[in-house]
């Protein structure tokens, strides 16, 4: 059935395609396990799930609709829910697509509702020969690549961070808080899920499981060590998004300011004058020189001195550009 691929794997890591029935699930090799995953994407998978073999605790985690990184033991076997960025097209990165896994000394279930290419790259190595020889260390191998598919993510938003970085020290007008935005929102969506998934791989590695080997508990850690990477990757883009914004708007509250104080300059040199043409210019007797042929020039002339001794007792006072 499509959506649905079965191994059996053995303990050097040989690795057998089987059919999709549901006998499959008991039919571990001696000391290896069975991997069976399901791509609830595709018809008739999701009933397929619903009609195998598990307890209904555990399809209800596999088949929640709605999941966050978590790691919970049930007897013999560990809930894990880990989470990837979204790589499909049209979709966007930080749409993070949930992978939920039923993991067992000799059984592993993953689910997934939409294409995870990290899925894909185990798919691909279990194809080639170089399957995980345990199932912690295929649960490592998916986080590991996981962490994988993260990290050109994670990159490509520092590269954006520093491109905006520049053109704030540029001073450049076409900077855009749109894109400013998108980066941060990118990040604290993607910071999210990067932290409760370091918790859920830390808290899995500890479990006191005797199918987890030495060996598996070391991918583990590391798997767990790179998630933290990102998420303090994510916590430094974030607050580095905020530094150029606070610039921006630094920036823009300064050309304000400049343009502020040259209007209130301007408005400052004529007010006095206003007043004066004002007082001259009502209406009632006694305005001196109004008999006098050149009174005109002569205020005219007492308003140009007085506008330029107002402009220099500005420019004085370093109100006209002066430093």
């Amino acid at each position: 059935m499509d959506g649905i691929r079965q191994w059996r794997i053995a303990p050097e890591g040989a690795a057998e395609s089987v059919a999709t029935e549901s006998s499959a699930f008991a039919q571990a090799p001696e000391g290896g396990f069975t991997w069976v995953h399901v791509n609830c994407a595709h018809p008739g998978a999701r009933e397929w799930l619903e009609g195998a073999p598990l307890e209904p605790l555990i399809l209800r985690a596999l088949l929640a609709p709605e999941t966050r990184p978590r790691c919970t033991t049930h007897g013999e076997g560990v809930l894990l829910n880990l989470r990837g960025v979204n790589l499909n097209p049209g979709d966007e990165v930080e749409d993070m697509v949930s992978l939920r896994m039923w993991v067992s000394e000799s059984l592993v279930v993953t689910v997934q509702l939409r294409r995870l290419m990290a899925v894909s790259d185990v798919h691909e190595s279990i194809e080639r020969g170089q399957g995980p020889d345990g199932a912690g260390e295929l649960v490592a191998r998916l986080a590991l690549r996981l962490a994988d598919r993260v990290e050109p993510v994670v990159a490509g938003l520092n590269e954006k961070v520093d491109v905006l970085e520049d053109q704030v020290i540029e001073g450049l007008s076409t900077l855009s808080r749109r894109d400013l935005g998108d980066i941060r929102r990118v990040a604290i969506v993607l910071r999210r899920h990067m932290a409760p998934q370091r918790d859920a791989l830390s808290t899995f590695e500890i479990e006191d499981m005797p199918w987890l080997r030495p060996h598996d508990r070391s991918r583990l850690r590391e798997a767990t060590e790179r998630m933290t990477r990102l998420a303090e990757e994510l916590d430094a883009i974030r607050d580095r998004a905020q530094v150029v914004h606070d610039q921006i708007i630094d920036a823009r509250a300064e050309a304000m300011n400049k343009q502020m104080l040259l209007l209130s300059v301007v408005a400052a040199i004529f007010l006095p004058l206003g007043l004066l043409t004002g007082l001259l210019g009502i209406n009632v007797g006694g305005v001196p020189g109004v008999d006098n042929p050149n009174a005109f020039w002569i205020v005219c002339a007492g308003l140009v001195a007085i506008g330029f001794v107002l402009m220099l007792v500005f420019w004085r006072a370093g109100l006209l550009g002066r430093r």
